[in-house]
């Protein structure tokens, strides 16, 4: 559809959200005319969601803002499971503890981006373990699963991907897609829902809940996906070198969450500030026509409102000044990640190796060699040479730390206790 009249799906279109909707004509009509409620659902597989989550959270943010109700549907039930959309093998099994201690966690995701109350338009969160676990099995399979066809559910580009490589589909995982076509109509008879969205990969299992909606309820439910997102050289969104790019500021700090941004490659600049930020389409514009060095800027404006987003505008802005006072003065800033270190270890000497290997810049004393070798490693700004260094009390700055950096992006502070 060229253009759309709701608030909503003009958003979502200028913005890049669209990959596909069931029927753009019939869902922009609903939106120009009543409050929407629409969910996105997210299972429970850590304890915190990763940046490739973000543009979902994204979606239910400028729901809310344009007037509609967002519903965060967390999957207290089908982490049980484990969703095997174009998945090369079963997920690791969790157990209730596992799932219950990573909602906790993932729950906290949510609160920078959403409203969550009792109003017309405030967000909520539920769990598909209130209904999922509840289920009787029998009952189940004559109301729910004598609307699916086998035939067709073989013939989802989810499965299909699994059996043509002939990689085990177990029957466990082949119920995933029956649960959450159940959840889309739960969520429709308990709040009303008429939308789901999500990411392309999940298409199918949207499909399934329409289809599932007009059959157990005669309801005309809707789909909406994204793109699945990758960087310009193909890169998985949400993973870095060092892994997972973590929304949870105790597992990934706010600066290491900037710098993630800040390094984003040049081509994806516009795309990223479109997606990822709240800043008008004309200033989007604008960083966009940006060339040469001062695409730079773009990064650093894009790095710090994605992360002013998620972790506040006071922790953004220290972000951007640390790395400022890092790469641009040569300064040892205070706010630069940092591991403690056993004080007697300390005076005993640390090999430079482990020291890497404690401190997140290598997973093992050989990959740590290797970053020796190559010149890449860097004791208080001095290049290392020998992997049989030692740092001693010797190495600590008049601030009591020593600087260990790895390449020209990557510093860490190590502070003994």
């Amino acid at each position: 559809m060229s253009a759309f009249k709701s608030d909503f799906l003009r958003t979502m279109s200028e913005r890049g959200f669209i990959h596909q909707t069931s029927d753009d004509a019939g869902l922009d009509n609903i939106f120009a005319k009543e409050t929407v409620t629409a969910y996105i659902g997210f299972d429970a597989t850590a304890k915190s969601l990763h940046a490739g989550s973000l543009i979902q959270i994204m979606m239910l943010h400028w729901l809310q803002q344009t007037g509609h109700r967002p519903i965060a549907l967390m999957g207290g039930g089908t982490s049980m499971i484990g969703d095997p959309s174009f998945k090369d093998e079963a997920r690791k099994l969790l157990t209730p503890q596992d799932i219950d201690d990573n909602l906790a966690g993932i729950r906290r995701n949510f609160m920078p981006y959403l409203k969550f109350g009792s109003g017309p338009n405030d967000a909520i969160m539920v769990n598909n373990a209130d209904w999922l676990m509840e289920i009787n099995y029998v009952n189940f399979l004559r109301d729910v699963g004598r609307h699916f066809s086998v035939n067709r559910m073989l013939a989802f580009d989810s499965v299909k991907l699994r059996l043509d490589r002939e990689q085990s589909l177990s029957f466990l995982e082949f119920n995933y897609m029956i649960l959450q076509a159940y959840d889309f109509v739960e969520l429709y008879k308990r709040l009303g829902c008429r939308l789901q969205m999500g990411g392309s990969d999940q298409w199918g299992n949207i499909i399934n809940g329409i289809d599932l909606g007009r059959r157990m309820e005669d309801a005309q439910l809707y789909a909406l996906t994204t793109p699945l997102l990758t960087t310009s050289s193909g890169a998985k969104m949400g993973k870095s070198a060092s892994g997972a790019v973590w929304l949870d500021a105790e597992m990934l700090s706010p600066y290491e969450f900037w710098q993630y941004w800040r390094n984003t490659e040049d081509a994806d600049v516009g795309r990223f500030l479109k997606l990822y930020t709240t800043l008008p389409l004309d200033e989007v514009a604008r960083l966009e026509r940006l060339g040469g060095s001062e695409i730079n800027e773009a990064k650093k404006i894009l790095a710090t409102e994605i992360t002013a987003l998620l972790h506040g505008r006071a922790a953004a802005e220290q972000a951007s000044d640390t790395a400022r006072k890092t790469f641009e003065e040569g300064a040892l800033a205070e706010s630069l990640p940092t591991v403690e270190v056993d004080k007697a270890a300390l005076e005993a000497g640390l090999g430079v190796l482990s020291l890497l290997v404690s401190a997140g810049l290598a997973v093992s004393n050989g990959e740590a060699r290797r970053h020796v070798q190559g010149g890449a490693v860097r004791l208080n700004d001095q290049p290392v040479s020998d992997e049989r260094r030692l740092v001693t009390p010797g190495d600590l700055s008049p601030e009591n730390v020593v600087k260990l950096s790895l390449g020209r992006k990557k510093h860490i502070l190590v502070r003994p206790v």
